[in-house]
């Protein structure tokens, strides 16, 4: 007999939910936007400036919400007219017929039903007498703030910063605008701006006063950000201090503020407001192809080991796994380093490091050790250059036999960085350059090995949704005969890293005697067409040429192979993870084998 009850009270449910659901859209607020026909290109603008607008498509907006919403468009649909270059607006809004500005948040009725905006522009301003002063010599307003442009607030704010900026440059940090007058003419549809500037003294930098730092000595955090006290004040010197202290990576935050007014003596102090970063971390990655096996690696970084903001990492890494071959084994690495900033001046810091290898590739083994110490310098944002010196060693087994070498190593590199972004450039190129001289001491003679890496990147269409990619390697070795250079400085093509679709490491040179090397020198050639897809998804068709050579430079007689493919990319938002399918387009195996690459961030 229970039946029955239970499905009256379902019905009940139903019908209740419908009374609801039809109410709560009989409640749903009605908004209208009117403007005249002429100024319809501004209904964007508008729209986009109102907050009663947003607060009348929620349905759970409360009626006093809307009131205090509408309220304060008033003020916010005349700035974005005023923006716009229109000085005499006439603007209305009525909730239920009444013009919000006479109600009252507190004596809001249950529902509103509708809510009208009723805009009228008025005509558009032009700038008539347009100054700003003083300026300091050799500096004009921009040519937007001049008679006849449009009025713009925008302009006007513009042109105040662009003066307080140039008094800054020369050393004025106070310098503010003082006063303004602007006058708008109806009749003449004109608006006079007089803008006027109070430069200040000209100030040097006081002292650096530091706020935050926890483990990071004061001292060593003035030091770091090298603001040359004394010298008349610069914000570049601000921004290039700022830069330095977030480059040693110890600090999540870095931010300078100016005290509110100078020292008697003229100058100014700054304090830097510093957060640290937890002072270790550890990171893993992986990495996967069809040819090359698995690679996986790990880390472990102390960011300030001495309360200096010294870094000192050690990482490990197993590559070539389950490649299945027996002339391709599993390789290991083992690396420390220590790199101190600022020991001899803010720009250059002190790095030292050490590694030991033992590699198993396909045309050689090797076993070897290296112990580096040198200076890098910064040159800005985007340069670098570095010189060390070091002493390495070898024990190499190869179809020359098994060989020993000792070197005295004096690497020297230049790097230059003007990508867009690291792990998914769009604009922008990247150069890196290394020359290594090397003594030899033990199984071959002193010599020069260089190696360059240049890439270009080029953003097509809308959004860039289109981006086309080229990369450039070249590696030399000049000096020892070719069978007197140690095995991992000579140059193989094949893989990941240079010719996608052919097997890792597969082309080198081939002596008259039948030994297979690599070479003294190569030469590789890279191109990608980068398209974005719905969403998060990309595309990329891909084609890689190389060249390699017994002698010091290719030549049009140098062995070489080629391999094209297509790839898939979905970007997660720290950079896009690869997935790229090749074929060999040159060899005996031309169009047949296929090769996979997995990895995080664009090949190049």
């Amino acid at each position: 007999m229970a039946l029955p009850l239970i499905r009256l009270t379902i019905l009940r449910v139903l019908v209740l939910g419908a009374a609801l659901a039809f109410a709560s859209a009989a409640q749903a607020l009605d908004f209208r936007l009117a403007l005249p026909p002429n100024a319809e290109d501004l209904r964007g603008s508008i729209r986009g400036a109102m907050l009663s607008a947003t607060a009348a498509e929620d349905p759970d907006a409360a009626p006093q919400d809307i009131i205090a919403a509408a309220q304060a468009d008033y003020r916010r649909i005349m700035s974005a007219l005023y923006e716009e270059g229109y000085f005499g607006p006439e603007v209305s809004i009525r909730i239920d017929g009444r013009e919000a500005a006479t109600l009252s948040p507190f004596e809001a009725p249950a529902r509103i039903a509708t809510l009208e905006v009723e805009v009228t522009p008025g005509p558009r301003f032009r700038f008539g007498r347009a100054e700003i002063a003083p300026l300091p010599p050799g500096v004009s307003p921009r040519e937007s703030f001049r008679t006849g442009e449009r009025a713009r607030l925008s302009v006007m704010r513009g042109a105040a910063r662009g003066g307080i900026t140039a008094w800054r440059d020369i050393g004025h940090a106070k310098a503010e605008l003082s006063e303004q007058r602007i006058v708008a003419m109806q009749p003449e549809r004109r608006l006079n701006a007089d803008l006027r500037l109070a430069p200040g003294p000209r100030l040097r930098f006081g002292r650096l006063l530091v706020s935050g730092a926890e483990t990071v000595s004061a001292k060593r955090i003035r030091k770091i950000a090298g603001l040359p006290e004394g010298s008349v004040f610069d914000p570049e010197d601000l921004d290039r201090a700022v830069a330095r202290l977030r480059r040693t990576g110890t600090f999540s935050s870095v931010a300078v503020t100016e005290a509110d007014t100078p020292s008697p003596d003229g100058t100014l102090d700054v304090t830097v407001q510093l957060q640290e970063n937890p002072p270790r971390r550890f990171g893993f990655g992986a990495e996967l192809s069809s040819e090359e096996g698995g690679t996986v690696s790990a880390y472990w970084l102390h960011r300030n080991l001495l309360g200096g903001a010294e870094r000192f990492r050690v990482g490990a890494e197993i590559s070539g796994i389950g490649t299945g071959t027996k002339d391709d084994g599993e390789d290991y690495l083992v690396e420390f380093r220590f790199r101190r900033p600022a020991v001899i001046d803010s720009d250059t810091d002190f790095f030292a490091g050490a590694g030991f290898e033992v590699i198993d590739d396909p045309l050689f083994e090797s076993d070897k050790g290296q112990i580096l110490a040198g200076l890098i310098h910064t040159f800005g944002d985007e340069f670098e250059a570095s010189a060390s010196l070091g002493y390495r060693y070898a024990s190499t087994r190869d179809d020359l036999g098994s060989r020993d070498f000792s070197q005295i190593i004096l690497p020297v590199t230049a790097k230059l960085d003007r990508r867009d972004d690291f792990l998914d450039p769009a604009r922008g190129y990247y150069l890196n350059v290394e020359t290594m001289p090397f003594a030899g001491l033990n199984g071959t003679e002193s010599g020069l090995r260089l190696t360059a890496d240049a890439r270009a990147y080029r953003a097509l269409g809308e959004d860039d949704r289109v981006v086309l990619a080229g990369r450039l390697q070249f590696g030399s070795v000049m000096g020892p005969d070719i069978t007197e250079v140690m095995p991992e400085d000579l140059f193989y093509l094949g893989g990941g890293g240079t010719v996608r679709g052919q097997d890792y490491q597969s082309l080198g040179v081939t002596l008259p005697g039948g030994e297979e090397v690599g070479g003294r020198s190569f030469l590789a050639l890279s191109a990608e067409v980068r398209a974005k897809l719905r969403g998060a998804f990309g595309v990329v068709g891909f084609y890689d040429l190389g060249y390699v050579s017994d002698e010091s430079f290719p030549d049009g007689g140098s062995a070489n192979q080629a391999g094209a493919g297509i790839g898939l990319r979905y970007n997660t938002g720290i950079g896009p993870i690869r997935v790229d399918l090749a074929v060999p387009t040159t060899g005996p195996k031309a169009g047949e084998d296929i090769f996979f690459y997995i990895g995080i961030g664009q090949a190049f």
